[in-house]
């Protein structure tokens, strides 16, 4: 009996993916384990496997085209086999440009409205993002969901009407970029269009943190690993406790629900050959050093090879990016939506001080740039979490307790 190919669920947040490209036509062979198509998430390229031996019998969705998970996208069986009856007829094809319509044409094709001005509208999520994207105007849309609740078929139903004003044609975020590129294009685009974006600044004297590792190095020996007292792993121990001392920076906003989470999922931006991802490390608050540095190892090279499991590259709560390696100083992060803070790592400096002794003496100094949603975060309370961070920094000791 005919295999069906699904598209995949590579975490929580997914909900749809794009078959980016198949490797095999309908009617080659197959071998159990062998890369059949690439498709792409919000976060992530992934190649699907052949799950048996056999033959690819039919494509039930063809390159550029986008369906919801565990959608059926091809078939494998043996050689000559038919697909299940009715699947043949749903082939997705990749989206055809549309033929401009008249203003007369659009209009009269518009589903009538009930919407009274100033009338509250409900809108899912992904419907939202959808719409943002298409550039199209929430309250023309009709909702057929519950209290009229506009859902991503009406969204993708939906006629605007033409602007006599403009011939220009309305482009796709990320138009003429492909796959990983593409879908990074559409999650930046939606970040800054979703979100009201704060960068604050600060310098952290990691004198003493520095200080601190060397002397736990030689205190320790081979007893635990290298990774226990790096200073990524020490980042994120001090990050971890600003977020217990500051909850509401650990947290989601998506336009319609605020939520503060308990948990603490750091998630760690790494840059991979053809683009961005951010493997997540879960439930930091629980972990040690050692755990937490065994934990960063192990996510990021498995991010990087390509063998990180699929839940693991979603459900952060706070995340994490590091600019040190490449010399730079302070930058803007662009927010993981739907998190509410993220904050970006500089290369460390060095100052000239003078002391209380009145002598001169040499720091180093850690660059920090914390980006916040301001409909969810002040200032304020923005740069006293940043402040505590510094604090746990400078005082390392405390990262023990």
């Amino acid at each position: 009996m005919a295999e069906a190919i699904l598209m995949p669920t590579l975490g929580l947040t997914m909900t749809e993916g794009t078959v980016d490209k198949w490797y095999k036509a309908v009617g080659d062979s197959v071998e159990k384990g062998e890369a059949l198509v690439s498709i792409s998430s919000e976060k992530l390229t992934h190649d699907v496997e052949a799950s048996e031996d056999g033959y690819l019998i039919a494509i039930t969705v063809e390159e550029g085209g986008e369906v919801p998970c565990q959608a059926v996208i091809g078939y494998i069986g043996e050689k000559g086999e038919s697909v299940p009856t009715g699947e043949e007829e749903q082939t997705v094809k990749q989206p055809e440009p549309e033929t401009p319509k008249t203003v007369s044409e659009t209009e009269n094709n518009k589903p009538p409205s009930t919407r009274q001005t100033g009338e509250r509208l409900f809108v899912t999520p992904l419907a939202r993002r959808i719409a943002e994207e298409k550039g199209y105007e929430l309250s023309e849309i009709v909702g057929t969901g519950g209290n009229g609740r506009i859902t991503r078929r009406d969204v993708e139903r939906h006629q605007p009407a033409v602007k006599a004003a403009t011939n220009a044609p309305v482009t796709e975020v990320g138009e003429g970029l492909q796959g990983m590129r593409k879908v990074i294009a559409k999650r930046m685009h939606h970040s800054l269009q979703q979100s009201a974006q704060l960068t604050l600044h600060r310098k952290a004297n990691i004198s003493s943190l520095l200080a601190f590792r060397k002397d736990m190095k030689v205190k320790t020996g081979e007893q635990v690993k290298r990774s226990t007292f790096s200073l990524n792993t020490l980042l994120i121990k001090a990050i971890s406790l600003a977020l217990q001392d500051y909850p509401e920076m650990n947290a989601w906003y998506d336009q319609t629900t605020h939520t503060l989470h308990d948990a603490i999922h750091i998630g760690v931006a790494v840059a991979v050959e053809d683009g961005l991802v951010v493997p997540v490390i879960q439930n930091v608050q629980q972990q040690s050093l050692s755990q937490l540095g065994e934990s960063f190892t192990t996510v990021t090279s498995q991010a990087l090879d390509g063998t990180l499991p699929g839940d693991l590259y979603s459900g952060s709560t706070f995340t994490i990016t590091n600019l040190g390696q490449a010399g730079i100083e302070y930058f803007t992060p662009i927010l993981n939506t739907p998190e509410v803070g993220i904050l970006g790592i500089g290369a460390t400096t060095s100052r000239l001080v003078l002391t209380e002794q009145k002598e001169v003496a040499e720091i180093q100094e850690l660059p920090l740039s914390l980006t916040i949603d301001h409909q969810v975060i002040d200032g304020a309370p923005a740069a006293a979490f940043l402040g505590k961070v510094c604090d746990y920094l400078e005082n390392p000791y405390m990262l023990l307790v």
